[in-house]
This record gives C-alpha cells, structure tokens and sequence, in this order.
C-alpha cells in the first residue's frame, strides 16, 4: 500500500511538473513553448532593415521615418503584448497584413522562409529586464559624505 502511494505522489509530482509546457504548447504553439524559432534572425534582420524599418523603426518601436505619416501609426513590436502572441499569429499579419492599416501582406514577396526569419528577428527586439531590486551607490561609490 506504501508503495502505490509513492507511485501516486510522483505522479502527482510529475503532472504538475509537465502542466506549465503542456500549457504553453497548447497556447503558443511548439515551437514558442521549447524556444525554438526555425528562422534565422540575422537573415531576418536584413529583410526587416530593408522592408520593416521604414515604419516600424530600427528597433521596432513602431517609430520608422514613414511613422509620423501614417495612421493608426505602426506597432512598436517589443511591446509585452506582441511577446506573448503565438508564432502563428505573428506570421499571419507578416503574411496577410492588417487590415484598415498600412501593413502590407508580404505573402507574395516573401517566402515563407523569409517570413520565419523576419519572425525569428523581432522574437530578437523583444527583451524584458528585470530591474534591480536595490539600486547601486551613487557615482559608484559607497562611502558616504558627512557633511562638516
């Protein structure tokens, strides 16, 4: 009876161990839940800097010389909301465009390699930090002045 108990507490172990991947399969796809990425971001970096910076900007913060020009104005793409999105939602507006918008459907000018790749590049841009939780002295000093 031991022994069957211990099989189910590792079980039990084991699940709740799983549920997070499994989870984050079943929400954004395979290849966002184990981090792999099937482009290549330097390529992608290339095709963003020739087709994407115009409007969304150098470093995707939706702020590209054509921005001012265009209304709604591009999506910065280093948002959280753009980090969470699925790979495939992401490559649906590469691919498709968005509607009412002044983002194009690429389908046609881009393989769906390219698409990858260009994907790959912006998974890149996005990069959260945490802050510090205590900040450094100042002037990066710890002695403290007295003043006398």
């Amino acid at each position: 009876m031991m022994r069957l108990t211990h099989l189910s507490s590792y079980r039990l172990i084991a699940t709740r161990a799983l549920l997070p991947l499994i989870v984050s399969l079943v929400v954004f796809g395979t290849t966002a839940a184990i981090g792999v990425i099937p482009g290549a971001p330097e390529a992608g970096k290339i095709i963003f800097e020739e087709r994407c910076a115009s409007c969304h900007g150098p470093k995707g913060l939706g702020d590209g010389p054509r921005a001012p020009f265009l209304s709604p104005q591009p999506a910065s793409l280093i948002t959280a909301g753009i980090s969470v999105k699925s790979d495939k939602e992401l490559l649906n507006v590469i691919s498709n465009g968005k509607p009412r918008t002044a983002m194009p459907a690429w389908k046609d000018l881009l393989t769906e390699q390219q698409q990858w790749d260009v994907l790959a590049y912006i998974r890149k841009l996005i990069r959260f930090y945490p802050k510090p939780l205590t900040p450094g002295p100042p002037n990066g000093s710890n002695k403290r002045s007295h003043p006398h």
